[in-house]
Protein backbone atom coordinates (compact mmCIF):
# COMPACT_ATOMS: atom_id res chain seq x y z
CA UNK A 1 0.00 0.00 0.00
CA UNK A 2 1.30 3.64 -0.62
CA UNK A 3 0.87 6.22 1.49
CA UNK A 4 0.60 9.81 -0.35
CA UNK A 5 0.07 13.11 1.81
CA UNK A 6 -1.20 11.12 4.86
CA UNK A 7 -3.54 9.16 2.24
CA UNK A 8 -3.84 5.76 2.79
CA UNK A 9 -4.50 4.68 -1.20
CA UNK A 10 -5.22 1.05 -1.79
CA UNK A 11 -3.77 -1.32 -4.87
CA UNK A 12 -6.22 -0.86 -7.86
CA UNK A 13 -6.98 -3.56 -10.29
CA UNK A 14 -9.96 -2.23 -12.25
CA UNK A 15 -9.30 0.25 -14.83
CA UNK A 16 -11.04 3.45 -13.93
CA UNK A 17 -11.99 5.35 -16.87
CA UNK A 18 -13.28 1.68 -18.93
CA UNK A 19 -15.43 1.44 -15.89
CA UNK A 20 -16.83 4.98 -16.11
CA UNK A 21 -17.19 4.40 -19.77
CA UNK A 22 -19.80 1.28 -19.48
CA UNK A 23 -21.59 3.10 -15.99
CA UNK A 24 -22.16 6.12 -18.71
CA UNK A 25 -23.00 3.87 -21.15
CA UNK A 26 -26.04 2.85 -19.29
CA UNK A 27 -26.57 6.08 -18.76
CA UNK A 28 -25.82 6.15 -15.10
CA UNK A 29 -23.03 7.97 -12.76
CA UNK A 30 -20.37 6.08 -10.42
CA UNK A 31 -20.18 7.20 -6.95
CA UNK A 32 -16.21 7.72 -6.27
CA UNK A 33 -16.01 5.67 -3.63
CA UNK A 34 -17.55 3.25 -5.89
CA UNK A 35 -14.11 2.02 -7.80
CA UNK A 36 -12.35 1.53 -4.54
CA UNK A 37 -15.63 -0.94 -3.57
CA UNK A 38 -15.47 -2.54 -6.93
CA UNK A 39 -11.88 -3.14 -6.96
CA UNK A 40 -12.02 -4.96 -3.56
CA UNK A 41 -14.80 -6.94 -4.87
CA UNK A 42 -12.09 -8.16 -8.08
CA UNK A 43 -9.43 -8.63 -5.41
CA UNK A 44 -11.73 -11.07 -3.69
CA UNK A 45 -13.26 -12.83 -6.51
CA UNK A 46 -9.48 -13.30 -7.99
CA UNK A 47 -8.24 -14.50 -4.47
CA UNK A 48 -11.59 -17.05 -3.72
CA UNK A 49 -10.79 -18.49 -7.06
CA UNK A 50 -7.60 -19.12 -6.61
CA UNK A 51 -7.77 -20.65 -3.53
CA UNK A 52 -10.09 -22.85 -5.50
CA UNK A 53 -7.73 -23.58 -8.16
CA UNK A 54 -5.21 -24.53 -5.45
CA UNK A 55 -7.37 -27.05 -3.88
CA UNK A 56 -7.98 -28.64 -6.59
CA UNK A 57 -4.28 -28.99 -7.37
CA UNK A 58 -4.13 -27.04 -10.15
CA UNK A 59 -1.73 -23.37 -11.12
CA UNK A 60 -3.94 -22.62 -13.75
CA UNK A 61 -7.30 -20.15 -12.77
CA UNK A 62 -10.13 -21.21 -15.29
CA UNK A 63 -13.26 -19.28 -16.00
CA UNK A 64 -14.86 -21.81 -13.35
CA UNK A 65 -12.96 -20.88 -10.73
CA UNK A 66 -14.65 -17.22 -10.71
Amino acid sequence: MAILGGTNMAETYIVKSKIGDLIRSQNMMMAADSYDALSKFVEGAIKSACKRCSDNGRKTVKPYDL
